[in-house]
């Protein structure tokens, strides 16, 4: 059964979502991830979404993105037409209409106008239309640039609803910008050129200000000095862990040991557990303290596409700080 997208009115919400490519098949080169990046970018800003962090990897991608209750957010005219430019910078046939037209209907007012603004205005603060979107869009570019034709995604789309405290935050920023150390591509995140930690690292202010935001220093820009060296301290103390051994993937020990140590109930340092993929952060539907997945539990209108509800489960396998999951995972909780 496709689960329920969880979606939390009247505040806004943090949401890590994951796609992954058809069969898992290696599709994305370096210019594919490079375009996937910049359309992230671009479809972020027409959506009013913010990007906390992401990471390019050659099958799936990942982003942790707050959205705005769409309700509590006013869109004037003007505004409206500037995201439109930036999803439209240039006529294709792809674009509903030009934008000098969409600009004087909207200046003469009217049934139109209102028409017009409401289409607008609904492919908005909703992250299953940021998603929709830049998937459509990447998936249009892929096919006529690789010379293939059909569905590049295995899926929809997975998303967790994150808790937008300080430590759910910067956990799963750490999880997302570690991808390509539990990989084995980089030892290091600042090295790969496809995630929110090595573009804020190379300069960038948009990426920069993701995650400044990920270790509560707010949203407006700061010398980026201090929450570098907050962030990099976090990522080492946290999740990293020593030099690859036989376990290969930036595991401290073999991969299997560990898993099956985990999936006992053992207990090991979340520096190690940040270096395997974690069911929790994908599967575990709503994650965060145990008040916020209780309250947000509350508010789910169809708890039948949720077989596995019990309340605010804890999670397993290391030092979560008291973090819960919303979704009671079956079988191993790593993998």
């Amino acid at each position: 059964m496709r689960r329920a997208r969880i979606k939390i009115r009247g505040k806004s919400a943090v949401y890590h979502c994951v796609s992954r490519a058809v069969n898992r098949e290696m599709l994305f080169d370096s210019v594919a991830k490079e375009v996937l990046r910049g359309q992230m970018w671009q479809v972020a800003d027409f959506s009013g979404v913010e990007v906390i962090t992401y990471c390019m990897m050659g099958n799936h991608f990942h982003v942790l993105v707050r959205v705005p209750d769409r309700e509590q957010v006013s869109v004037s005219d003007e505004e409206l037409m500037r995201r439109y430019r930036v999803l439209y910078p240039r006529p294709t046939k792809y674009q509903p209409a030009r934008a000098d037209v969409l600009e004087a209907i909207l200046a003469e007012g009217g049934e139109e106008a209102e028409a017009v603004r409401a289409q607008l205005v609904a492919r908005m603060h909703d992250v299953s239309e940021f998603m929709k979107t830049l998937k459509q869009r990447f998936t249009i570019w892929y096919n006529h640039n690789y010379g293939r034709a059909g569905t590049l995604w295995s899926e929809r789309f997975k998303s967790t609803l994150v808790d937008g405290k300080r430590f759910a935050l910067q956990i799963v920023a750490a999880y997302i910008d570690l991808n390509p150390v539990r990989a084995g591509i980089v030892t290091d995140p600042k090295d790969y050129r496809w995630n929110a930690y090595g573009e804020a690292v190379g300069g960038s202010a948009k990426a920069r200000r993701g995650l400044i935001a990920a270790i509560g220093l707010g949203t407006e820009m700061v010398p980026w000095s201090e929450p570098s060296r907050a962030y990099r301290k976090y990522l080492y103390c946290k999740g990293s862990a020593p030099a690859p051994g036989n376990g290969g993937a930036g595991a401290s020990i073999p991969v299997e040991a560990w898993r099956r140590e985990m999936n006992r109930g053992g207990v090991i340092p979340v520096a190690a557990a940040l270096r395997c993929r974690v069911r929790y952060f994908t599967d575990g539907a709503v994650f965060g303290s145990r008040a916020y997945v209780q309250d947000t539990a509350e508010s789910v209108s169809e708890p039948s596409a949720f077989p596995r509800i019990c309340g605010p489960r804890k999670m397993l396998g290391s030092d979560w700080r008291g973090l819960t999951v919303l979704q009671n995972l079956r079988g191993e909780i790593f993998g």
